[in-house]
Formats: structure tokens, sequence, C-alpha cells
């Protein structure tokens, strides 16, 4: 029986005009778009999340007028910085939704995936001026870690590009003020995950603040800790790995679920 943990490793080889590493990318993000789609956070066709290719200046983006459904690792087209397409492709892009990945992509080393999302809980957030709290555990796990960014209406001005860029700085979240919410991943997984446990966080906030009742703040440090033992690449002591979970050990079990819930991506 194939271990659990290298289901995912059993998918068909590269084409011949691509390299593995390419490959292994489109499949990464076609499951992350199913994924998406299967927990309910899509809007329409629109919202995207973007891949940038390994060891190029380009990014893989959904083909505009799909589905997440419908994504498949081939469909997916590339792009450079601009929006425009590098290979051939019949599909569209949606070069004005591709303002805010590029001003990440572009201003970021660190800034592999971006996913970005109109999903209610996070919209419900974007509107309140007190914005994400650290009330609940998922929440915490992004003390100190969350932008803002003030709306300028619809992303198809260039120049707020920089205002983008500027406003995340090193932050792995930002709440686009009235709009949605937007994680920064080094891989897929570290972005999904992050988007994850964010959408748990804005839900769990907006329950408890239509209960009418007081809000219960942790004691002190406690935000601060879970920060440190949450979203962090760097060696922690408290684990038996030496580093967080968060962000890579979920992501076998998640190609399992795309596989049962969505198959068909890795094409």
């Amino acid at each position: 029986m194939t271990p659990l943990t290298d289901l995912h490793a059993t998918r068909g080889p590269a084409p011949a005009h691509m390299s593995p590493e390419e490959w292994q990318a489109r499949i990464d993000l076609a499951a992350c778009y199913r994924l998406v789609a299967h927990h309910g956070w899509t809007d329409l066709i629109y919202t995207h999340i973007s891949l940038r290719v390994p060891g190029t200046a380009h990014y893989l983006i959904n083909p505009f007028g799909c589905s997440f459904d419908e994504i498949t690792a081939s469909s997916l087209v590339k792009i450079d910085s601009d929006g425009n397409k590098v290979d051939d492709s019949p599909h569209d892009v949606h070069r004005a939704g591709f303002v805010i990945h590029s001003a990440i992509h572009t201003a970021r080393d660190d800034a592999h995936c971006v996913l970005h999302l109109h999903t209610r809980a996070g919209m419900a957030i974007s509107m309140l001026k007190c914005g994400l709290l650290p009330l609940s555990q998922h929440a915490m796990m992004f003390y100190g870690k969350v932008a803002y960014h003030e709306s300028e209406g619809l992303a198809v001005n260039l120049q707020e590009r920089e205002r983008l860029a500027s406003d995340l700085g090193n932050h792995m979240v930002m709440v686009l003020r009235n709009h949605g919410t937007l994680v920064v991943g080094y891989t897929v997984a570290e972005a999904f995950s992050s988007m994850w446990h964010l959408e748990k966080a804005c839900q769990a906030q907006l329950d408890a603040m239509a209960c009418g009742q007081a809000l219960n703040f942790p004691p002190d440090g406690v935000a601060e800790q879970i920060s440190r033992l949450g979203f962090n690449k760097a060696a922690l002591r408290e684990y038996p790995a030496g580093r967080s979970p968060l962000g890579w050990k979920e992501w076998p079990a998640m190609l399992r679920l795309a596989d049962k819930v969505s198959p068909g991506y890795a094409v």
C-alpha cells in the first residue's frame, strides 16, 4: 500500500515542454483552487490565487472565465509581472485583478503564492474599524502580522501597486478595507493554511460580536506566544519536528481531500 504521505507524488510526469518544478507548482496551485471551491470561498470567477513559477520571473494564475472547480494544472495561464501572457493559451487573464497580486509578488521575494478572497466573513471584518481582533486562538496566530490597506475602488489603477506593497510591508496577512482578505505564502501550502485559519478567525469574531456580550481578551503575552508558535519558519524547540506544523504538515492531507472531492485537477 502506498503511504498516505506519498500519494501526492504519484502524479504523471511533466509535459515535455515543461520543467518538473513548474509542473509540480501547477498541480499544487490547481489543487488549491479546487480546495477553495470545496470550502465555498469563491466569488463566481473573481478573485485569484497566483504562484511564482520556480526559478523564473513568471507567475501562474487562473484562466479568467472558469470557475475554481474547473481549473486544472495545464489550464493555468503563465504571465509576466504585468499580467501579460507568456505562453500560448486560449484563456483570458483578468489583468485588472492581477494588479493586487503583481504588487505583492514584485515587492516581496518570499511572496511566492498570493491568495486573495472575497468571503462573507472576510469582507465583514474588512468593514469593521477594529479589524481582526486577537480574540480566538486562530486570530492570535496572526497577532502582529496583519496589515491594512484602505479601499481605492476597483483595483484597475497600476499606481495603487506601490501603496499596496507599502501597506503590506513584511506582514503575512492584509485586510483590504471594504473589500476582502489576502495572505502571502512562501508555498501554496502555507498560503492555503494561512487563509484557512484566517477565515475561521474572522467567522469566530463575527459570531462572538453578534452575541452582544462583553468580549473576553486573552491575558497579556498570550497573543504574542501563540503568534510566535503559529506561522513561523524559524526553529522552535517546543515542537518535536523543531518547527511549527502550520503551513506544511497539512498539505498532503489537503491533496488527498482534493483527490476525493474534486478529482481531475492534476492534468
